[in-house]
């Protein structure tokens, strides 16, 4: 049986700066200029959409453009030169797909420290590539930041970004909680959730004991200083195995797509994957989930759930919106 790959879109993996483009006037095309100087709370230096608003800097993946200079043109029409830049875009970066993303992310490369303002745009002069191609994916695709910290940013810079959540980790073992097993799981769910962009306040070890799971899922949950808790641990048949149970008495909503999803996935590895009772659900401000209690699962459930739960967050802290705009 085929294992599945799973691939964290990761604020550790090089991201590139492909092309620095800017533009002396608004409307016009930009040109890779191939560095500019950032300006705290105003932009790039040159550029006509730099000024005291939030939408200082625009930023567009090179893997979107490359898939839009790819697309097969109907009979006739010929296809217009895209040089970076080509759709209004400061930023070409090759690595991170903005769209998925939520707001209030922020973006590190080299001194320059920007954060995520808007996604996406109305278009209502429709630009050069829309008129010849027949749409144009900046209105899609891009998105749009402001600069919290100054400095140059060069092409083959790297970029990397943190999302604007914190998470903390659980690991349910009675083993592990008692000092007899060296818990490998927490650190890996952290791990994960680090390479991902999330900010982890803290891997904890508790025992196979409901009472003291649920009031701990509480307590972190009603500090307001996380959005995200994820359990690892106490999700099968064991006559131990209560991390659900204690779950589902503290949350107020429950989210079950989630575990659906995993457990969907996982059968694709192990018929196995049937038996985990795992739960998710909503306390408050704070999403908390459980995952299996191997490092390799966990690996695989966090790279199946990841993206969506992330975009659930935004929703939850009121930043989202439920359907793309």
């Amino acid at each position: 049986m085929s294992e599945l790959h799973i691939t964290f879109p990761s604020a550790h993996n090089a991201a590139k700066v492909i092309a620095v483009c800017t533009s002396p006037a608004k409307g016009t095309q930009k040109t890779n200029c191939h560095s500019a100087v950032f300006i705290e709370d105003w932009g790039i230096d040159g550029d006509a959409h730099a000024g005291k608003w939030h939408r200082q800097v625009s930023l567009l993946s090179a893997d979107k453009i490359d898939a839009f200079r790819a697309k097969p043109l109907p009979a006739g029409v010929v296809r217009p030169d895209i040089p970076w830049g080509a759709f209004g875009e400061n930023l070409v970066v090759r690595g991170i797909d903005f769209r998925t993303l939520p707001l209030g992310t922020r973006f590190s490369c080299g001194e320059v420290l920007l954060e995520l303002t808007q996604i996406g745009k109305e278009c209502h002069d429709h630009c050069a590539i829309h008129k010849a191609m027949g749409e144009c994916i900046m209105p899609r695709e891009g998105v749009f930041a402001r600069v919290l910290h100054g400095g140059t940013i060069r092409e083959g810079d790297t970029m990397t970004y943190t999302l604007p959540f914190t998470a903390a980790v659980i690991t349910v073992s009675d083993s592990g909680a008692a000092g007899t097993r060296q818990d490998a799981s927490g650190p890996a769910v952290k791990e994960a959730l680090e390479s991902f962009g999330y900010t982890v306040s803290g891997v904890s070890i508790i025992p196979d004991e409901q009472d003291q799971i649920a009031a701990k899922l509480a307590q972190l949950a009603d500090s307001g200083t996380v959005q995200l808790i994820v359990t690892t641990g106490g999700t099968g048949f064991s006559e131990r195995d209560v991390t659900p149970e204690a779950t589902k008495s503290v949350i107020t909503r429950e989210v079950p797509g989630i575990p659906e999803a995993m457990r969907q996935e996982s059968l694709k590895i192990t018929p196995r994957a049937m038996l985990s009772r795992a739960a998710a659900g909503i306390r408050g401000k704070t999403l908390i989930i459980n995952l299996p209690g191997s490092p390799k699962a966990c690996r695989e459930c966090l790279g199946y759930i990841l993206q969506p739960v992330t975009h659930g967050l935004g929703i939850l802290a009121g930043t989202e919106h439920n359907c793309a705009r």
